[in-house]
Parts: structure tokens; C-alpha cells; sequence
């Protein structure tokens, strides 16, 4: 079990589930960094008491710090500010739950300094992915999956032989547009995109998951985290989120990890493992399942899990560029600039006009990813 926690993206959905599994097993929360919300983040402070709290935002951190100061914590500022609170030495662990590729810099920095991660963050992996693993490696660490969908496939590749595993099985909810026609996409609102049928998630991930783009992105990370090729990935839609993931055998036996739709569960897991631990989280309950069904995702209609599909294949800075012109075409969908269907069609002009890099270090991702972003609302100013 983890015997001191720091926490990136702790006001974040997955960051405030992670607090809460903290109080519930007595795990000590070393570090708290967040964005801005300072209102937040005092209150976790006072709960929690962690040593050192950090806001990427400068100003917000300074009203932090006058609203905390007759606490013991002491509060950072700016991104280097969030790097030193995540490599405390007090701290064996490290979740990184903030949303989108501003979690890669602080993540390395953790990994450098010798932490196993607890991964909420896809697009670390999605960005990057060679270079986490082998700076994982290299240090000896651990990167233990916190998605529900890769805390399944890891739990059910235990006690199997790697090359034993015919296919990795994706289980996706098919989000609140399931079943749509093109047409009937062309009016989609933004609260009507923000309604996910089984989680209570960001609003980021909520429209990635109505695009399919969160599957995307999860194929691509677990490609990373399982050692295997992206072609042996497969995505199947499962309206009901109650199994959460597979692995086909090849043998023909099929593992499946099923439980209620609560992040709290693989949160939990990826802090204590191997050990599992009772909790009053909801359990599930097969006497009150009508039915599990499954359907083939929708790549013509939604076409964002295709062109995931198309980078992780492509490969070296094309994850990142697809990423980074995802990240921009959601927040111009949820500030009324474009379409709920203009976001994939932004993300293909993007990735069509990127000129990839293979071999890429850790600059040339910073670099794509700005120049894709900068592309991106030049693309959109110039009329989608």
C-alpha cells in the first residue's frame, strides 16, 4: 500500500474520489498540486494537511497562500512549483489526474525523482509514451493504471504469460449519442453533449467520450501500459459500463473484470495493490441486471476513434499532434465556436497537414504540441 500520496489534479473529479479514498484507508496525503481552484483547495488543505500544496496559476496560488497561512502547509506557485510538490521525498507515489498534456512535465519530473505513478492521465502515455516508459524503466518504477478500463485489463492479466494474450478488449459506453445518425449529430448541444449516461466525469472527458476520442485516447495508452500493439486492441461498446474491460486468450478463454461504474474501486486498487482492501463503495448487484449487450463502435459517424487508431499507427509526434488539436477543438465546442461534428473535422485537417517526427525527445513533444494547438485556431479563425 502506498505510505505517502501526492496528488496532481486534486480538485479534479478523479482528484476529490482519490481524497476520499485517502481518509477511508488513513493514507497520508504528502502534496496536493491543482490548477486554480482555490476555494477547493483550501478545503482539502485543512482536511488533509499535506506539507506542500501547488497551483499552476501564480495569482491563484498567492490567494491560496493568504487564505492558508495560518496552516503549516506551504503553498507553491507556477509549474515549477508543481514539480517540486510532486517530488517530495515523503511521498512514494504520485497520481496524476489533471486533464490533458499539461500533466506530462510534472509527471517525468516524478518519475526522475524515483515515484511510482498512479496514471489518471492518459495523454501523458497518448504524448508520450516511449519516452515515460523507458524513463520508467530506467528508474525502476511502477506505473499502476487508474481508468477503469486499464485497471481491468491489468487485473486480468495477473497470473497469465504475456505471450499467451490474443487481444486486448476495450469496453466503452458509447456516451450519450449512441445510435446517432450524422445528421441527427449535425444539432448536438453542448449540454446535451455534457449528459454522460454512467459517470459523472470533467467536462473534457464528457465530450471525449461523446466523440469516442476517450477510447481513442485509451487504446493508445494502453498500448503503452500493456507492451502490445495497437492492432491487438479492440473496442466494443457496452451501454451498461458494468464490465469494464477484457483479455482473449489464446486459447480462446476470455478474462473480464466487471463492478459498479465508481472510479472509487480502480482509484483504490492502483494505491494498494496487491493488496485489496474492504470499503463501503457500491457494490454491484447481478440480480438488478436486466442485461449486458455489446455492439460494434460507430467509426463512420464517429470518427475521432479512427483517427486514434490512424496515429497510434502513424506514430511518433502524430499522438501528440491528434492530442493536442482534440484538447483545442473541445474547449472551441464548449465556448460555442464550432460544432459538436467540427471537432473531429478539425482534428483530421490538423493531423493531415503535421509533419511527423519518429524518433521524437521530450522538446520535439512540447513543440508539436504547441504547434499543433496554434494550427489548430488558426484553421478555425480562417473559418472550419
Amino acid at each position: 500500500m502506498v505510505k505517502g500520496l501526492s496528488i496532481l489534479g486534486s480538485t479534479g473529479s478523479i482528484g476529490v474520489q482519490a481524497l476520499e479514498v485517502c481518509a477511508n484507508l488513513n493514507i497520508k496525503v504528502v502534496s496536493l498540486a491543482a490548477n486554480k481552484n482555490v476555494k477547493l483547495m483550501e478545503q482539502q488543505i485543512r482536511r488533509f494537511r499535506p506539507k506542500v500544496a501547488a497551483l499552476f496559476d501564480e495569482k491563484a496560488a498567492r490567494e491560496l497562500e493568504t487564505a492558508v497561512k495560518d496552516t503549516d502547509t506551504k503553498v507553491l506557485k507556477g509549474p515549477e512549483g508543481v514539480k517540486e510538490a510532486v517530488t517530495l521525498c515523503d511521498a512514494d507515489t504520485v497520481l496524476t489526474s489533471v486533464v490533458g498534456i499539461s500533466g506530462l512535465i510534472p509527471t517525468m519530473a516524478a518519475i526522475e525523482a524515483g515515484k511510482n505513478i498512479a496514471l489518471a492521465n492518459k495523454e501523458t502515455l497518448v504524448t508520450a509514451g516511449a519516452l515515460v516508459k523507458k524513463a520508467a524503466e530506467e528508474k525502476g518504477i511502477r506505473l499502476f493504471p487508474v481508468d477503469s478500463e486499464h485497471s481491468a485489463v491489468f487485473q486480468c492479466l495477473q497470473g497469465n504469460r504475456k505471450e499467451d494474450v490474443s487481444k486486448i478488449i476495450l469496453t466503452a459506453s458509447g456516451g450519450p449519442f449512441r445510435g446517432y445518425t450524422r445528421d441527427q449529430l449535425k444539432n448536438v448541444t453542448v449540454r446535451q453533449a455534457l449528459k454522460h449516461p454512467n459517470w459523472s466525469m470533467g467536462s473534457k472527458i464528457t465530450i471525449d467520450s461523446a466523440t469516442l476520442m476517450n477510447k481513442g485516447l485509451e487504446v493508445i495508452e494502453a498500448m503503452w501500459l500493456f507492451d502490445v500493439s495497437v492492432n491487438d486492441i479492440e473496442v466494443i461498446i457496452h451501454p451498461q459500463s458494468i464490465i469494464h474491460s477484457m483479455v482473449l486468450y489464446r486459447d480462446g478463454s476470455v478474462m473480464a473484470q466487471l463492478g459498479a461504474p465508481d472510479m472509487r474501486i480502480p482509484i483504490q486498487l492502483a494505491l494498494t495493490w496487491p493488496q485489496r482492501i474492504g470499503n463501503q463503495f457500491r457494490k454491484l448487484d447481478f440480480y438488478a441486471l436486466s442485461a449486458l449487450t455489446f455492439e460494434k463502435p460507430d467509426m463512420k459517424n464517429f470518427r475521432a476513434l479512427r483517427l486514434a487508431y490512424d496515429a497510434a499507427r502513424t506514430g511518433g509526434t502524430m499522438p501528440c499532434c491528434m492530442n493536442a488539436a482534440n484538447e483545442i477543438a473541445v474547449e472551441q465546442f464548449l465556448n460555442g465556436r464550432i460544432t459538436f461534428l467540427q471537432i473531429t473535422e478539425l482534428i483530421e485537417r490538423v493531423m493531415s497537414e503535421h509533419s511527423v517526427n519518429t524518433q521524437p525527445v521530450l522538446d520535439d513533444i512540447i513543440d508539436t504540441d504547441h504547434e499543433s494547438r496554434l494550427l489548430a485556431m488558426e484553421i478555425i479563425d480562417r473559418g472550419l
